[in-house]
């Protein structure tokens, strides 16, 4: 078990993808994709949730025939789904309805736009309107209404986190539950055939029995997200673009404590445009950029050497986000969108920015984004950013593609007077073999004045995923004078590998097992010289119960290598050297859809020569589907043979959220960190008009808690912001 996995070791694992990738094909695949078509409407429908009454949707032919990917694969779905699909000259209209023969026993658990959808009644779809099988929108809701999308590239990287302009009403009534969808054609992005048809498929949650259901057929290791797997609908006739949305905001903010002698007030306006150049190619522009309203960041407790990945959250960047993606996601990111606005988790004012991103053509994909910021004297420089990326698609879930990134400083932090600028290049590319093997990899370069050693990455990734087995197989390489500015590095120097291997079990009625996975997996980083820094292997069975409960038991053999001491909290300093040992885990979660719920996960073992104990339980509760809370505790304690080596530290997490209506929200955040004594406080309401468009009301609280340190900081804001949609 304590042997490593080396590179000598690559050969291997290959042949093992290969002959997995030539296996039997799977049940899904064999049958045909389902087809349907769209109606063009004389009148919109009421409108109202009520699908069953309204003449508009009953004219239409209704698309059925759901399938389960589980609790029973393959099999019809225990409840009948109807969908039918209309148009108008403005938008594309969906009416569901969701038969269930005991509408008393339909589950909502959350009525929060975007709130997850995975433990409640829901339905979904996913839109390609360009046709291309890789990049679609996913749109859903639940019986309370909600709004809940994303956005879907390279067929299966998703962001959640991107919000379109768009309309859903849900109704609990006795044949079930309905609902109906307004996305206007403006929210989406299309081909300009109108012959064409555009790639779709449906899911259906029934969550008491556990249920997934498909429009189009998948297997049990496939989501929604498997765009090439969708049906397709016919006869939707999109309009040429006309599309011109302005956004302009105002904000008010008052804020007194910490270093302040006084309170200070500020006052700002600015606007964002979206523009379609094409039905799928968007020009946006910001002017004076705010992101008052965005969540605060989770807090971190960083007990190890490396970098901490905190997730973009801020409007502007997430649309098409993953367009401007190349490398290692969390660990090698050539462009990461934090480094703007953003130093040292302080925000810096940005001046303004265009993006251009979608398609051109019928395959090419292109973005360019320019940004500029206003920098922090005596903290951060100006700086301009700029970043240039086109992928061409080839078929089956194929692409190879280019990215440029570059910024440009006014010098003023300079002392050396050498250019202030840094340049990142990269190439990337996938290719799909059969159904299930994807080999992919990246190439990069940067460019920094004062850094003139080797300054290249690459990876090479294969990854076979089926319904039975998963295997996935990368190495990378990060040489010394690497240095991506305006992207992310969790570490630097060194080169990894990674393997992974599962199987996955469905078995038949088995103390109500719903699946098993036992699986392995190893991780190793080493040097450019060859020392290893840190090696992970984990070997560890999933027991997921049909009743939503479930159990992950596991063991690690973990090893770091430290060539300079790290002090690990302050004043408490881990030696270099190497260590060594085991670590037993486990994991439990209880049914999350129930009104009070728990999960809890427990690492014991070895760690830097002495004995580490993790333990994260979280506890949730729900009045409805208004009211959710949730209180978690990532508590860790380290006894090691160093002075002051035996200690603990926790960080405590409270969420609070209370819906008015799908579009009126309140929710808080509570923080507090032991480690330094900090309490933080997020309070926001928010009166969304459209998904981005509203009126929010936040207020920042940050205390610290030591002796002699600063008042507590507060901060107010107002802000509103309203979007004119100029030619509808």
């Amino acid at each position: 078990m304590r042997r490593l996995l080396a590179p000598s070791a690559l050969p291997g694992l290959l042949a093992h993808l290969a002959l997995l990738a030539a296996g039997p094909a799977q049940a899904s695949e064999s049958l045909p994709r389902p087809e349907g078509t769209a109606v063009r409407l004389s009148t919109a429908p009421l409108f109202d949730g009520r699908v069953q009454n309204d003449p508009s949707w009953m004219a239409i032919t209704p698309l059925s025939g759901f399938l389960q990917i589980q609790p029973d694969e393959g099999r019809a779905a225990s409840q009948r789904t109807e969908v039918r699909i209309g148009f108008t000259k403005d938008a594309l209209y969906i009416g569901v309805i969701a038969f269930d023969d005991a509408p008393e026993s339909i589950l909502v658990t959350d009525s929060r736009r975007d709130s997850s959808l995975a433990q409640t009644d829901g339905f979904q779809v996913i839109i390609d309107g360009l046709g291309d099988r890789q990049n679609g929108y996913v749109f859903g809701t639940n019986p309370a209404g909600i709004e809940y999308d994303g956005q879907v590239v390279k067929e299966g990287e998703v962001n959640l986190d991107w919000d379109g302009s768009w309309r859903v009403v849900a109704a609990i009534t006795e044949l079930g539950w309905s609902a109906e969808f307004e996305i206007p054609f403006t929210t989406l992005r299309y081909g300009g055939d109108p012959n064409a048809g555009w790639g779709m498929n449906f899911q259906r949650n029934i969550r008491r029995n556990n249920e997934i259901a498909f429009w189009a057929p998948l297997d049990r290791q496939r989501s929604l997200n498997r765009v090439s797997e969708a049906g397709t609908v016919h006869g939707i006739e999109a309009p040429r673009p006309r599309n011109l949305q302005i956004t302009p905001y105002a904000l008010g903010s008052a804020r007194r404590g910490g270093a302040l002698e006084s309170t200070s007030t500020e006052e700002e306006v600015g606007v964002d445009i979206k523009y379609s150049i094409t039905p799928s190619l968007t020009l946006d522009a910001t002017y004076n950029t705010d992101f008052a309203q965005v969540e605060v960041d989770d807090v971190v407790i960083n007990l190890d050497r490396f970098s901490v990945f905190l997730p973009e959250k801020r409007p502007f960047f997430l649309e098409n986000a993953e367009q401007f993606s190349v490398g290692d996601p969390q660990e090698v990111e050539l462009f990461f969108s934090r480094r703007i606005g953003i130093v040292d988790g302080s925000p810096v004012p940005i001046e303004g920015g265009l993006r251009m991103s979608g398609k051109v053509g019928d395959s090419t994909n292109v973005g360019l984004l320019y940004m500029s910021d206003e920098g922090l004297p005596g903290i951060a420089p100006q700086n301009d950013f700029l970043v240039a990326r086109i992928n061409e698609e080839l078929p089956n879930r194929s692409a190879i593609g280019a990215m440029v990134v570059q910024r440009r400083g006014d010098g003023s932090l300079k002392a050396d007077g050498t250019p202030d600028e840094n340049d990142a290049y990269a190439i990337d590319g996938r290719i799909g073999i059969g159904d299930n093997l994807l080999l992919s990899g990246w190439a990069a370069k940067t460019r920094t004045p004062g850094l003139d050693g080797d300054d290249h990455a690459f990876a090479l990734n294969a990854n076979y995923d089926a319904a039975r087995w998963s295997s996935r197989l990368e190495y990378s390489e990060v040489h010394e004078d690497f240095n991506p500015e305006v992207g992310f590095l969790l570490r630097d120097d060194y080169k990894r590998v990674e393997a992974f291997v599962m199987r996955r079990f469905r078995p038949d009625d088995v103390l109500g097992l719903l699946e098993v996975r036992p699986h392995y997996s190893v991780r190793n980083y080493w040097d450019l010289n060859g020392f290893l820094e840190t090696g992970f292997q984990h070997l560890d069975t999933h027991w997921e119960f049909r009743n939503g409960y479930r159990v992950d038991t596991g063991v690690n053999y973990v090893k770091d290598g430290l060539q300079e001491p790290f002090e690990i909290v302050d004043g408490v300093f881990v030696p270099a050297g190497t260590y060594s040992g085991p670590e037993a885990q486990i994991s439990f979660n209880t049914d999350l859809s129930k009104p009070l719920s728990f999960q809890t996960r427990l690492n014991v073992g070895d760690k830097f020569g002495g004995d580490r104990v993790r333990f994260s339980p979280t506890v949730a509760f729900r009045i409805g589907e208004t009211f959710s809370s949730e209180l978690s505790v990532v508590y860790t304690e380290f006894d090691l043979p160093v002075p002051g080596g035996d200690f603990s530290v926790a960080l405590t997490r409270l969420r609070l959220s209370y819906s008015f209506s799908p579009k009126a929200l309140l929710q808080a955040v509570i923080q507090y960190n032991d480690a330094n004594e900090t309490l933080s406080t997020n309070l926001r309401f928010s009166l969304l008009r459209t998904a981005n468009s509203g009126l929010y009301v936040v207020y920042n609280e940050f205390d610290e808690q030591t002796p002699g340190a600063l008042p507590a900081d507060r901060q107010f804001v107002l802000k509103y912001n309203y979007l004119f949609d100029v030619f509808n």
